[in-house]
């Protein structure tokens, strides 16, 4: 069984990237997943501090919640990372996480030690959801740090779903294209062959 792991870098369970979370988490659950959730910002997750040590071992040496993130994470066939734009980038707890995996970064380059292979057989895979309250927000930044992030442990970025100017509270909710991508994209998670295209899916 395919295994989806969510990677929620709200604050707000309910806010409207949580929204589209939960839209990609039941896409991938109707396919026939296991999913599972994360939120981000209940844990305690320290920053990046530069020291090097998980280039010893490919693991990250500060003690915090982490690790436990991090088996997952490993353990896990697709991912979906949803995070809102703060100030055209991740929040700080998406992008605490992000910069914590700099032991894959090590793994890879440094031990050349890659990831074991995923358990249903196929590449790791991943897609983005994001959204942002101003209408003239950029989501490349953000898009550019999923992506890089992905790389270093060869992930399929297999595609995203980006909504502008959705500010209010459940706003989300009203853009019946976006929870309908969101889905789509859960189950192409699932479903994924290798040699699929890149979906694309982007609003």
């Amino acid at each position: 069984m395919t295994t989806v792991l969510g990677l929620a870098g709200s604050p707000r369970r309910r806010g409207n990237t949580a929204l589209l979370l939960d839209q990609a988490l039941a896409g991938a659950a109707a396919a026939g997943a296991q999913v599972q959730r994360v939120e981000l910002a209940r844990l305690h997750l320290a920053p990046c501090i530069a020291c090097d040590g998980c280039r010893q071992e490919g693991v990250c040496v500060v003690r915090d919640d982490f690790q436990a993130v991090f088996s997952q994470l490993v353990a896990a066939d697709a991912l979906v990372l949803a995070s809102p734009i703060y100030f055209l980038g991740i929040t700080g707890w998406a992008k605490a996480f992000v910069d914590r995996c700099q032991c894959l970064w090590a793994r890879k380059y440094i031990l050349r030690r890659p990831l074991p292979p995923t358990g249903d057989g196929r590449p790791r895979r991943a897609i983005f959801l994001s959204t942002a309250g101003s209408r003239r927000t950029s989501f490349e930044g953000a898009r550019a740090t999923v992506r890089a992030w992905l790389q270093t442990f060869d992930a399929v970025y297999q595609g995203d779903v980006l909504r502008p100017g959705v500010d209010a509270l459940g706003a989300i909710l009203e853009d019946a294209q976006a929870l309908a991508l969101a889905y789509e994209l859960g189950q192409a998670l699932v479903e994924y062959q290798p040699g699929d295209m890149i979906t694309g899916k982007t609003g």
